[in-house]
């Protein structure tokens, strides 16, 4: 009785390499962008709950919302993405903003990102 070899054969092995790399240099292009995202988020969520925001001046939150992104290293976020305006009882603020990451040739990766946050936290400020 003849045995056959079972298994996976060279050309499969650099086939499945190649689509592996794929995936992950594509990886090493979008998670920073997000991780970048979740900074910003996190951010805006640590302004919403310092006292007195909801009676502090644009330039001051704008001010105190760049000093945590410096913090996380957060580049792409840029003033003119920062947009303010007061509503009932506080401010609402909105960060839009676009991360353009080349990929191959003229292929490039793009992340559009948005978060709203509302700054209503009362007490006494500094």
């Amino acid at each position: 009785m003849k045995r056959t070899q079972r298994g996976i054969t060279l050309l499969g092995f650099i086939a499945i390499l190649a689509v592996a790399g794929i995936f992950i240099y594509v990886g090493m292009k979008v998670i920073p962008m997000y991780t970048e995202y979740y900074a910003v988020k996190k951010s805006m969520q640590g302004l919403a709950l310092e006292p007195g925001i909801n009676n502090a001046g644009t330039d001051k939150i704008r001010n105190l919302f760049f000093r945590r992104l410096y913090v996380n290293y957060s580049e792409n976020v840029k003033a003119e993405n920062v947009k303010i305006e007061r509503m009932g009882g506080g401010w609402k603020m909105t960060v839009k903003y676009e991360v353009r990451r080349p990929l191959i040739s003229n292929l490039d990766v793009v992340g559009n990102f948005e978060n709203v946050q509302e700054l209503t936290h009362g007490g006494p400020s500094d």
